[in-house]
């Protein structure tokens, strides 16, 4: 980078570290103020902060990475992560969150397994599965912030990152949730720019011919292969892809990883903290609705980034460095400085919203219940400026050791990700599970998910998310039925509270016996119908303007066309059908709805 592109990053930096600052004094009223922002964040405000921290710079790096060698049909990737998690939290599980009124999506736990022994055990170990599962995903943003910035300062990948996370970390420390949501916003608005500007830049400098001579012939298509061919295979060899030759096999562990992380709810990072941050569970559900739209142009954008590499580079021999490569190559100077920046908000708002609900854990679900119960405000908050180091520390040491962005994800996505899958699906649906079995479950696939690095077998991403899956659903029937049902008059109370559908009969008709009128659980054929409806909104606006920008108009209109019937239908399907917003009696929207 030039004088003025590397101006224009270290202000972005400098203002980022100035919102922190501000923002001390407001955070560091109570654990409640540092972690939820007090409960009274504006929904549009979460949306864009949960929407952009999904937006990282890593993710983005692999996203462009898996266009460059398979073209559209990439998408089916996503599905390990969830990628259309917002049609879920739009429809129900957004509000099924917020009205637990708690803090933590640990201290959840206590809500449906009650406080006592069995709570605590769910408690902890969903608490440490979190913690492991942010040292992992800090791992994960070091490999990828090295690689990015290494391309511009003539620096080792490893001396940038630790670099970034410094300062990064310092406005983590200081503001809490509202700098982390503040900056996120402001974020949002330079992503979107940034987004645009690339997006531009492709459309215009890439034709539709260069596309088709220079893109694999079947870019366009979203039909997956059971097994790559030849030419496919080519192209992957030596990246470290080739295990994704069996793309049949590979698809079926996304498609089902995904459905089973967006039925169980937010996964244990900064998911669950956006919606318990709301107002109440009207507000939550706008949060899930909004989360995916501020999404729309980070595809579009990896698409134009993808073009410009295929048509500009050859050869290339690490696809998770195409991105930095390109944006050198043809952006313009001071341009370049704005979308870098851009991008390293970015970076800056995953890390932040990942290492800032980590500590939540550490100190609401482990040091508190476990060590202190006791522990004062000042001394907890302490703790958590200590639990963020402690976090970022460790992340950095497994970055140091990772040998791709690839080979961390996969691990954390497949193995990892299943360790919890079963336990936290039949949380929502199935009355008979209790904390017992939910801590076991949990527990073994953990320690299974952690033994997979040392067994070659297990390592293509279906053959351990499949053995970790059955550990953790072993686990979890056979230590919920080897011991005593939850409290009936814990599940009562979660029941009428939360208002869940699934296999609650037994719990359903005690309410009815009491005299009382039983709950009203949500309809699950509405929220069935509103989850395919958001589904095809989400996936179609994501496809958009990725055919826009591989000048495949017919597709992008297809696809612009379909996500604008699904939104119409929604409109009578989901937003006219939301819950009213608490009273005013109760301004901070801590009760149940």
């Amino acid at each position: 980078m030039n004088a003025i592109d590397t101006t224009v990053v270290v202000l972005y930096f400098l203002a980022m570290i100035g919102l922190g600052f501000w923002y001390q004094r407001k955070a560091s009223k109570s654990l409640e103020h540092y972690f939820l922002g007090g409960k009274q964040i504006h929904w549009l405000a979460l949306a864009m902060s949960g929407s952009v921290s999904n937006f990282d710079i890593t993710g983005t790096m692999w996203i462009v990475a898996l266009i460059t060698l398979f073209g559209v049909k990439s998408m089916w990737n996503h599905w390990m992560w969830g990628f259309l998690m917002g049609a879920f939290f739009m429809a129900y599980m957004g509000k099924w969150i917020r009205r637990s009124g708690v803090m933590t999506g640990a201290e959840w736990m206590v809500t449906r397994f009650g406080p006592g022994r069995e709570g605590l055990y769910a408690r902890t170990a969903y608490a440490l599965i979190a913690v492991v599962t942010t040292v992992g995903f800090v791992g994960y943003a070091f490999q990828g912030i090295g690689k990015f910035a290494s391309i511009y300062v003539d620096l080792p990948p490893a001396y940038c990152a630790v670099g970034i996370f410094a300062i990064t970390t310092t406005y983590v420390l200081l503001g809490g949730l509202y700098s982390v949501v503040v900056t996120d916003v402001l974020q949002t608005i330079i992503l979107g720019l940034a987004s645009i500007v690339i997006m531009a830049i492709a459309f215009t400098h890439v034709s539709a011919e260069q596309v088709a001579q220079s893109m694999p012939g079947d870019w366009a298509s979203l039909t997956p292969p059971w097994r790559l061919d030849a030419e496919q295979m080519s192209r992957v060899q030596g990246t470290g892809y080739e295990v994704y030759e069996l793309f049949g096999l590979m698809l079926v562990a996304w498609l089902v990883k995904g459905v089973l992380l967006n039925l169980g709810g937010p996964a244990q990072l900064y998911d669950f903290q956006r919606f318990l941050a709301a107002r109440d569970s009207r507000d939550a559900s706008k949060v899930g609705a909004a989360w995916s739209c501020f999404l729309v142009l980070r595809w579009g954008m990896a698409m134009g980034i993808a073009v410009l590499a295929m048509v500009g580079f050859q050869n290339i021999q690490d696809p998770e460095q195409v991105m930095p490569l390109v944006l050198q190559e043809h952006l313009p100077v001071g341009v370049r400085g704005v979308v870098i920046a851009g991008l390293l908000a970015a970076f800056m708002s995953t890390f932040s919203s990942t290492v800032n609900s980590g500590a939540s854990y550490v100190v609401k679900d482990l040091y508190q219940p476990l060590i202190d119960p006791h522990a004062d405000e000042r001394w907890l908050m302490r703790l958590s400026y200590a639990s963020t180091v402690g976090l970022v520390v460790l992340g950095s040491i497994v970055g140091l050791y990772a040998d791709s962005i690839r080979a961390v994800y996969d691990w954390i996505m497949g193995a990892l990700g299943a360790a919890f899958m079963v336990p936290n699906v039949l949380r929502w649906y199935w009355w008979r599970l209790n904390g017992y079995g939910y801590a076991i479950g949990t527990l073994a696939g953990l320690a299974a998910s952690l033994a997979t690095p040392f067994f070659d077998a297990l390592a293509p991403l279906y053959a351990s998310f499949a053995v970790v899956s059955l550990v953790s659903l072993v686990g979890t029937i056979g230590g919920t039925l080897a011991t005593s049902p939850t409290d009936r008059a814990v599940l009562i109370q979660f029941f009428e509270n939360i208002r869940p559908f699934g296999f609650w009969g037994p719990i359903r008709r005690e309410c009815a016996a009491s005299g009382a009128a039983p709950p009203r659980s949500e309809s699950v054929l509405l929220a069935t119908l509103n989850v395919l409806l958001g589904i095809g909104a989400i996936g179609s606006a994501y496809l958009a303007p990725m055919y826009l920008v591989g000048h495949a108009y017919p597709r992008a209109l297809a696809c612009g066309a379909m996500a604008a019937v699904c939104v119409g239908l929604l409109k009578f399907t989901w937003y006219d059908n939301l819950p009213p917003h608490d009273p005013p009696a109760n301004p901070a929207g801590n009760g149940v709805v």
